[in-house]
């Protein structure tokens, strides 16, 4: 299944967008070649999204990026306002992610919520299980990974558009596919140490058990 989702994301997100972007773009122009190049990726997420078969925050954020990313696509109207657009946003979610460890509510705790209740625990014990410190400050860290990744992203789109102009496009696209394999690695190794704490720890456990048996 995992082997299944890597070739589909490497079709949709990186095969078909190059594809159609390198054919069209002579046919179409640059800027409405960008615009279907997006579509494989598009009906994937809403693929995936239809996967998860219910509304949690992963979902949600799935959806939101989606729906935000197609629209300042859209509503670019040309092809370097397309590109300038999408390092705007990459910008705007470092912050986003930034703003999340500010306020102790790091997002891919919430994330790790979602996973945790799909695998039948649940939800109020894992989220103060999640918020012990040991834990909670490894959450902060791969938060602050993601946050990172779309920094470095916007900077290095906004240098290859002054560098190159429209075609940089094509390298944004790989780079993209890049920095996204390399957040899930990171992100996978981050839940398995938390694993791990929690299996060699059951102090936390405890701890917790007591903590909601002063909240009764």
């Amino acid at each position: 299944m995992k082997k299944s989702i890597v070739v589909l994301d490497l079709i949709c997100y990186l095969v078909l967008p190059l594809l159609l972007w390198n054919e069209l773009r002579d046919v179409l122009g640059d800027y409405y070649a960008m615009l279907c190049s997006s579509v494989p990726g598009i009906l994937y997420s809403i693929y995936r999204f239809y996967e998860l078969k219910r509304v949690n925050v992963f979902g949600i954020y799935m959806l939101s990026t989606l729906i935000i990313g197609t629209l300042i696509d859209v509503l670019a109207g040309d092809a370097i306002q397309l590109l300038w657009n999408n390092v705007y946003y990459a910008a705007a979610m470092s912050l986003f992610f930034l703003g999340t460890i500010i306020f102790r509510k790091p997002v891919t705790l919430y994330f790790g919520l979602d996973f945790a209740e799909l695998q039948g625990y649940d939800r109020a014990f894992s989220k103060r299980l999640f918020y012990q410190r040991e834990l909670l400050l490894i959450f902060q860290l791969i938060t602050l990974i993601f946050a990172l990744r779309s920094g470095v992203l916007a900077g290095v789109k906004a240098w290859l558009i002054i560098e190159y102009g429209v075609d940089a496009f094509d390298k944004g696209i790989w780079l993209r596919q890049l920095f996204s394999w390399m957040m899930t690695g990171f992100t996978i190794v981050g839940f398995l140490h938390i694993g791990k704490i929690i299996q060699n720890r059951p102090d936390i456990i405890k701890r917790v058990e007591d903590e909601l048996k002063e909240v009764k």
